[in-house]
């Protein structure tokens, strides 16, 4: 009986952990490819590594070596990053990421809309 217990303090340990973790929703852009690439993650400078170094060799940023960070959003909680990084790839418009870049009252209207 005490096993199930265990597991949900640990499922819950973990949410509560995600919550509170500092995450970034961050932009890279391919020159060569004249593509963009949307992800989330806790520990952007180790993301970065992994995607320059193809470490998933399977993943879309594996296609090209010329991806730079284009933006960022910083400090974020976790969920509410996933939802940013979400809400951006639905919109799946250039020039809607040109223009986070442009006009920062689009990000802070995105961190209202995913609390």
């Amino acid at each position: 009986m005490a096993f199930p217990i265990a597991i949900g303090m640990v499922a819950e340990s973990t949410q509560s952990f995600l919550n509170f973790t500092i995450a970034h929703v961050y932009i890279l852009y391919s020159q060569n490819l004249n593509k963009f690439y949307i992800g989330s993650c806790l520990d952007l400078s180790e993301r970065l590594e992994n995607h320059k170094n193809k470490l998933y060799p399977n993943c879309y940023t594996a296609k090209d070596s010329s991806w730079k960070l284009f933006f960022e959003i910083p400090n974020l909680e976790y969920q509410q990053a996933r939802g940013i990084e979400n809400h951006i790839k639905k919109m799946k418009s250039s020039k809607y990421i040109s223009n986070l870049l442009k006009h920062p009252e689009i990000v802070e209207k995105l961190k209202d809309m995913y609390p």
